[in-house]
């Protein structure tokens, strides 16, 4: 079973940037569209970026953030810039279906912190 594996956040000041990266296990990586997600405190999970082969991003991260994918090394980046306090959350990645549910396990995420 593939196993998601998050890292690269921490704690910044806004304006600041973080690259995240997202760990696969497995051989079919390459399949499937790949996504990060976040969840903030008190709030539901949101999708922030997804990428297939073109790239989509919510409103309020576009221009900031950028997703990108290493399909030989079975890993997905999400490059931070301008960190904003607002996105503070813990961040993860998975494959979306199209049914809304998820193809694989939640991994633990990572924890970004923006804040002075």
């Amino acid at each position: 079973q593939v196993q998601l594996v998050e890292s690269g956040g921490g704690l910044v000041q806004p304006g600041g940037s973080l690259r995240l990266s997202c760990a696969a296990s497995g051989s079919i990586f390459s399949r499937y569209v790949m996504g990060w997600y976040r969840q903030a405190p008190g709030k539901q999970r949101e999708w922030v970026a997804l990428i297939c082969r073109s790239t989509n991003y919510i409103d309020s991260v576009k221009g900031r953030f950028t997703i990108s994918r290493d399909n030989a090394k079975n890993t997905v980046t999400l490059q931070m810039n301008n960190l904003e306090p607002e996105d503070t959350a813990v961040y993860y990645c998975n494959a979306p279906r199209s049914t809304g549910s998820y193809y694989f396990p939640w991994g633990q995420g990572t924890q970004v912190t923006v804040s002075s």
